[in-house]
């Protein structure tokens, strides 16, 4: 495994150039293996998962899904405002920021970002919720994509522009979680369901996300800074990918349904005028038998 580590290691140097040194050591940072590893088990657990859980009874796992779904929103409503500060104490400039000129608060969004990144390994717990609870229909394309690529794509982030122009998108993305998973733990005590009215804001939010993020990010494009270039073309094309995908999520979730819902509403005032039409008609064809029997 050593072996492995140093190799992949010098590669990645070679490839990505030398990694930032405020980071070295820190926990599942100094090599890419463990990454890999998790998002492997991950990848395998969706594929396996619904498989094994096929012929057994589905877990409610409604205590544990109320206290995971708070612990992530607080630790999102923690990233969101260590982020904010940092940037405020900073002075980060939104059109371009480099990674070396924040002084002390590069490090405090440094130890953020890390929790961030290791935000991503907690959420594989969404898709293992879904597996237990027999909701294979949750599990999509889009899902599973985001979660695999996201741990991956934070560690190189971590190892190489673990701050500056990066914060944008995870300060964004942490708010937008907070939105999230208090509306999911909410939403696991039944008592609470009908008084939960934001789940399609969220998708818009996240689309609204996405697009600010190119935007701040193409802005580094135009009025460049010493914030490596590269980064910023893999980010731009990394949320027209999601903005593709949760576009589409958002057509076939809402405006599907909702056309569904009218064709339904439509189907159910036709049956009911043909139910009165119909027993207008056996009325009166009771009443002219009656008529008959007197006579």
């Amino acid at each position: 495994m050593e072996l492995l580590d140093k190799t992949i290691n010098s590669y990645l140097d070679v490839w990505l150039g030398p990694r930032d040194p405020r980071v070295k050591g820190w926990l599942l940072l100094e090599n890419y293996t463990p990454t890999f590893i998790f998002s492997v088990l991950y990848l395998l657990i969706v594929w396996l998962g619904p498989k094994y859980m096929r012929n057994k009874q589905p877990f409610s796992c409604r205590g544990i899904l109320v206290v995971y779904n708070l612990g992530l929103t607080l630790l999102s409503l923690y990233m969101f405002y260590e982020l904010l500060t940092g940037v405020w104490e900073g002075g980060y400039n939104f059109f371009c920021q480099d990674t070396h000129s924040g002084g002390e608060a590069d490090m405090k969004i440094i130890r953020v970002l890390w929790w961030y990144y290791f935000s991503k390994l907690i959420e594989f717990m969404d898709t293992f919720f879904f597996i237990l609870r027999k909701n294979n229909h949750q599990i999509t394309v889009l899902h599973v994509y985001h979660h695999a690529t996201m741990l991956n794509i934070w560690w190189f982030v971590m190892n190489w522009v673990p701050c500056g122009h990066s914060y944008f998108g995870a300060t964004l993305n942490s708010f937008i979680h907070v939105l999230m998973y208090s509306y999911y733990g909410l939403s696991a005590v039944p008592a609470m369901r009908p008084y939960l009215w934001w789940k399609k804001y969220i998708t818009q939010g996240q689309l609204t996300q996405f697009v600010l993020t190119i935007f701040q990010t193409s802005c580094g494009v135009v009025w460049p800074c010493a914030f490596p270039q590269g980064w910023l073309y893999f980010q731009i094309s990394y949320m027209i990918s999601l903005i593709i995908l949760f576009t589409n999520f958002y057509i076939q979730t809402y405006n599907k349904k909702a056309s569904s819902r009218r064709k339904e509403y439509q189907n159910g005032s036709t049956a009911t005028v043909n139910g009165y039409t119909n027993s207008f008609s056996s009325l009166e064809n009771n009443v002219k038998q009656r008529k008959q029997r007197k006579d």
